[in-house]
């Protein structure tokens, strides 16, 4: 579904990453993870075209981005930031229906099904409450919940997500990989950026990590997190332990209040 191929980036001529290959299977959850600076979302903003990559290439249902228009791509790729904050007051309902505008046929305006997409899409964020309520003065929490709404109702066959859970309690971070899971299962592929190893391990089918401007690891999470991984990216400072079969990384010289199966490559 998406296939990214020798892909370079840099900024007035410092590269930010250099060689990036990698696929992304239709239907399949993938986390992409790496620290802070590592291009991340800069990789994101290539792969929609919003900036023009130096080299390499990058297709979406075997379909070349820069071959695509705007509006073309907004049929293939949703896209959920980190943040978002609208100069204007709109209602949870009308950022939500902005989903749809790829669909919108022209003097058509909103259709039933527009309206159908968008009430299934808050009902399955149980934001359904929050549709009067102007955007802007809802809490970063919530507008997160909003902005994968509006993702959802777009019906696109791929969705990248940019730290999708950083501004929600754990509840919420919980039910958002989870819906993200049930999402993928039924057909939509997804990437999704994540500083959580926990989360990646727990929920992603596989994963791409990105260090220091190159892919350094890709594939099965289980296999791919690792202590000697994460010791590499963040300076020794994690373990990797098993907890009743499900993995689990910890900071080191922590005590751990339950017993924690430690294990030095990730694997059980």
């Amino acid at each position: 579904m998406l296939k990214v191929d020798n892909l370079s980036f840099g900024y007035n001529r410092v590269p930010l990453f250099k060689d990036i290959s990698f696929r992304v299977e239709k239907g399949s959850l993938c986390g992409l993870f790496g620290p802070n600076g590592s291009g991340k979302t800069t990789l994101f903003k290539c792969c929609m075209g919003f900036l023009k990559y130096n080299s390499g290439s990058v297709s979406i249902d075997g379909c070349n981005v820069k071959r695509k228009k705007i509006e073309e791509l907004a049929k293939l790729v949703a896209y959920v930031p980190q943040e978002h904050k609208p100069p204007f007051p709109y209602l949870v309902k009308e950022v939500v229906l902005m989903g749809r505008t790829p669909h919108m046929g022209g003097i058509f305006g909103i259709s039933e099904d527009d309206k159908s997409k968008v009430k299934e899409a808050m009902e399955a964020l149980e934001i359904s409450h929050l549709a009067d309520k102007p955007y802007n003065q809802l809490s970063g929490g919530q507008r997160q919940l909003v902005l994968i709404a509006r993702a959802m109702a777009q019906e696109t066959p791929l969705m990248l997500l940019d730290e999708p859970t950083s501004a929600l309690d754990f509840c919420n971070q919980i039910r958002i990989w989870n819906i993200l899971k049930k999402i993928s299962t039924k057909g939509t592929t997804i990437l999704a950026c994540s500083h959580d190893p926990n989360h990646i391990s727990w929920f992603c089918d596989d994963v791409i990590v990105m260090y220091r401007g190159s892919l350094v690891a890709k594939g099965n999470p289980k296999n791919v997190v690792s202590e000697q991984l994460l010791s590499t990216i963040f300076n020794d400072i994690c373990s990797v332990g098993y907890m009743d079969r499900l993995m689990m990384v910890y900071p080191k010289n922590i005590p751990v209040g339950c017993p924690v199966v430690a294990t030095n490559n990730g694997s059980s």
